[in-house]
């Protein structure tokens, strides 16, 4: 090996992996306490959520084949307290007994109702399309976006409510997107669901997301969001992101445009939600959107630096001082200085890189197993978005749901 090429990895790598490493690692844990206490909800009192009348909510749920889930959802939200609600759920062309399901339902409670699907318009996204017509029939002030594979928890209205009413002080805040608590079955589940919470705490100041209206602090998660009619309208509705599948980044940005903030914080207190079943979904759902969010010629190099040098080059750097150590000593010669550092300073970047994941399954709940398993995390999550970005240049969509809008 080149001499020089030799000093550069054993000798200078290990320090830019650790360097990388820390500032992933430092805003994570900085960033870790806003995200789950931050204005908390639960130290409002009941006064402060405007009066003495129960909030008015409308809970807007899109179903598209989902007769595993749509039942415990809204059963979910028909036990919620404390609050005046509707369950509007829109049946989008499910080929299964997903209306069939949400029929009987609201034949025992008044306050479900069923909204047949139409045909999608061209230019619309399904998903988009099924939450813009769901507002329109919302009656009550407050709308909840929520994904059919969601379950909430009796007090997660009203404390999402409260809140909401703290946050928007002052008028600006616009849209609460809550993360609720991931289950995870297989070992991809294990392995990439977590990556959300790994990316939003790694790499989003949070302080100055709460603190600007800029869209480059847009984020969210797609599978509830809480606003009001008056926000959602001067949002421009759903028909601002009309052909978007990833209203996780899309709908914030839409608010942000114009002049509200946003925020997003833990919901593993008010919702629990299984995303997916298998390795073959978890996979679908990353590349359905990638191309809106990393996998984009903007962003998907920068990332792969940012992911790759603080999460694999330590381990490749170790790897390689430790060989240059081994062939050290059978060959008789001292080992050098700049080796003992590259080793050091490697398996410090290591330990660093794994304080993320770690603390995500100490402190949000998440899988140990996924977390011991990082690396491969990171490699399968890299991967997945350079596949991503392949089929966007190839002009090639995923299908979800059985169609590609």
């Amino acid at each position: 090996m080149i001499a020089w090429m030799e000093w550069f990895l054993i000798a200078v790598l290990p320090f830019v992996s650790l360097v990388l490493a820390a500032l992933a690692a430092g805003m994570f844990v900085s960033n870790l306490p806003l995200f789950m206490d931050g204005k908390r909800s639960d130290h409002v009192d009941a006064s402060e959520s405007g009066g003495t009348d129960p909030p008015r909510v409308s809970v807007l749920i899109p179903a598209r084949n989902e007769e595993s889930s749509i039942a415990a959802c809204i059963e979910s939200v028909l036990r919620s307290v404390q609050v005046d609600l509707e369950a509007i759920v829109l049946d989008d062309g499910s080929t299964d007994q997903t209306g069939t399901i949400v029929r009987e339902i609201a034949q025992r409670d008044s306050r479900v109702k069923l909204i047949e699907g139409i045909e999608l318009p061209e230019g619309w996204n399904g998903k988009q399309h099924a939450c813009y017509r769901l507002a329109q029939h919302a009656e009550c002030e407050h709308l909840l976006f929520l994904d059919a594979d969601v379950r909430l928890e009796p007090t997660a209205l009203i404390d999402l409510c409260r809140r909401f009413a703290v946050e928007h002080d002052g008028g600006k805040m616009g849209l609460l997107s809550a993360f609720p608590r991931q289950e995870t079955g297989t070992l991809a589940e294990k392995l990439l669901i977590p990556m959300m919470h790994f990316i939003l705490l790694s790499y989003l100041p949070f302080a100055r997301m709460r603190g600007s209206t800029h869209p480059a602090y847009a984020s969210g998660c797609g599978q509830l969001f809480f606003t009001t009619q008056a926000a959602y309208q001067a949002a421009g509705t759903h028909a601002a992101i009309r052909s978007s599948r990833h209203d996780g980044l899309k709908l914030p940005k839409a608010y942000r445009e114009n002049g509200m903030l946003t925020d997003c914080v833990d919901g593993s207190q008010w919702a629990v939600c299984r995303m997916y079943t298998s390795a073959g979904e978890v996979v679908q759902g990353l590349l359905k959107n990638a191309d809106e969010g990393i996998a984009n010629s903007r962003l998907l190099i920068p990332f792969t630096i940012l992911l790759g040098g603080a999460n694999l080059l330590p381990w490749i750097t170790l790897v390689i001082a430790l060989a240059k150590r081994s062939s050290l000593i059978v060959e008789g010669l001292p080992v050098s200085t700049s080796v003992v550092i590259g080793i050091l300073v490697s398996t410090i970047a290591i330990l660093v890189s794994y304080v993320p994941r770690m603390t995500g399954a100490i402190r949000l709940g998440q899988s140990v197993t996924g977390a011991i398993l990082h690396p491969i995390a990171i490699v399968s999550f890299l991967l997945i978005q350079w596949w991503a970005f392949w089929n966007h240049l190839r002009g090639r969509q995923v299908t979800w749901r059985g169609r590609l809008g």
